[in-house]
């Protein structure tokens, strides 16, 4: 497909949707959509596995993690300035299992943290990250969580959210 470039104002009736065709089935995937109404930005649901996530798919977009049949671990890609996710848990109680964001590596850590609600004693706090390593993220056993994580530049991810259960969150280096 060429690419279109526009001196002047680009001007819509109808607005405009950033849509993927599927190359095998042809199935047609609305991603962004800008009318009247604003901005609407169709979620993503990932998989009860884990994955290896993109700028492309899944940046820019609210991200919902399963109630999970066992630990999920989702990578994020390389960072860059501006590169955003949005992670919200959507099971619909308690999951008995975890999930867990993955940089890849030490030297793409993390920086920031995350608020912690308590059900067992009903206690908050803050868990941190050591701002230097820790380039994984652990939502244990989450009853609700909204974890939010932007690229710095090409090298540290910010993170902030919450997470609600009996066990508090985590972050750590690579094994």
């Amino acid at each position: 497909m060429a690419i279109t470039t526009f001196t002047g104002a680009v001007r819509s009736q109808n607005g405009f949707e950033v849509i993927s065709k599927n190359a095998t089935s042809g199935t047609v995937t609305t991603s962004f959509t800008l009318d009247a109404s604003g901005v609407q930005v169709s979620p993503v649901s990932l998989a009860d596995g884990n994955a290896t996530l993109t700028g492309t798919v899944n940046g820019g977009r609210v991200n919902l993690v399963p109630d999970g049949t066992q630990d999920n671990t989702y990578t994020l890609p390389t960072p860059s300035a501006g590169l955003y996710f949005t992670f919200v848990y959507a099971g619909g109680a308690a999951d008995g299992t975890d999930f867990i964001l993955d940089t890849g590596s030490d030297t793409n850590f993390f920086i920031g943290g995350v608020a912690f609600h308590d059900t067992d004693d009903g206690a908050a706090s803050v868990v941190f990250s050591d701002g230097n390593s820790n380039s994984i993220f652990q939502a244990n056993v989450p009853a609700s969580a909204q974890i939010h994580v932007l690229g710095l530049d090409d090298t540290n991810y910010q993170i902030w959210g919450t997470v609600v259960g009996a066990t508090a969150p985590a972050f750590s280096d690579q094994a």
